[in-house]
């Protein structure tokens, strides 16, 4: 029998910097939740709000794949690989830091914020060649249907990174529905509404609402109102 967890929308962590407004759906930084550490080897989900002209300096990470997928606004993006991107609604960034990288991030509009979601994901592989990936997506090609957006393999759709993951994305309009069906065996699916209500196995989940769902095939998903989602398949035990 499937198990779950609900994480609705203002019981996550939160952290205001004055110059950027993060929701925290797992413990990060200054907020520390024991029961919410990770969701297998997802471990960091921030939905993040960066005031026009501000971002994040400078700063390291090692031995983790990091996604950024923007839902409003323009980040500039600069690493110690010497790329320098701009990513935009539409667009998905992921990076392996693998051995070590630096990388800063920057709304440089200075009349919009910027809204993405950063994620983190614990890899298959330890001290891998750092890496950088970045990806224009077709917004029609999650309009009524599941998009694969992040997967293991190079040469399959979307970006890739060192884990055993695969990430969907969904537009629907009111009344549609689908069935999702889980990769490979012993992974989970983090599902997070980016926005409208969703129903889940007879669970209604509303703007910026997560559930985790475990210990089986496939389940459905039902858009009650105009809705998009996120789906994050991953390895439960890693």
């Amino acid at each position: 029998m499937a198990q779950t967890i609900l994480h609705k929308a203002g019981t996550r962590g939160h952290a205001d910097h004055g110059w950027l407004s993060s929701y925290q759906s797992f413990s990060f930084a200054s907020y520390y939740n024991p029961e919410r550490m990770h969701f297998g080897a997802l471990r960091v989900l921030n939905d993040d709000t960066v005031d026009p002209g501000m971002g994040f300096g400078k700063h390291p990470h090692d031995n983790m794949e990091i996604i950024s997928i923007p839902l409003e606004g323009d980040l500039e993006h600069k690493d110690s690989m010497n790329n320098v991107a701009v990513i935009k609604n539409g667009d998905i960034q992921a990076m392996s830091a693998g051995t070590g990288i630096y990388h800063s991030e920057y709304n440089n509009d200075r009349n919009k914020d910027v809204k993405f979601l950063q994620i983190w994901i614990y890899p298959n592989k330890k001290n891998v060649e750092p890496r950088y990936d970045q990806l224009t997506l077709s917004l029609e090609d999650r309009h009524n249907k599941l998009q694969q957006i992040l997967s293991p393999k190079a040469d399959d759709a979307g970006v890739w990174i060192h884990q055993d993951a695969w990430f969907h994305l969904g537009k629907f309009d009111k009344g549609v529905a689908t069935e999702y069906a889980i990769k490979k065996p012993g992974n989970g699916v983090y599902a997070f509404i980016i926005s409208g209500e969703v129903e889940i196995n007879n669970q209604v989940l509303n703007t910026r609402d997560a559930l985790g769902i475990w210990d089986t095939n496939k389940f459905t998903i039902t858009a009650n109102s105009e809705a998009e989602f996120l789906l994050i398949d991953v390895p439960m035990e890693f």
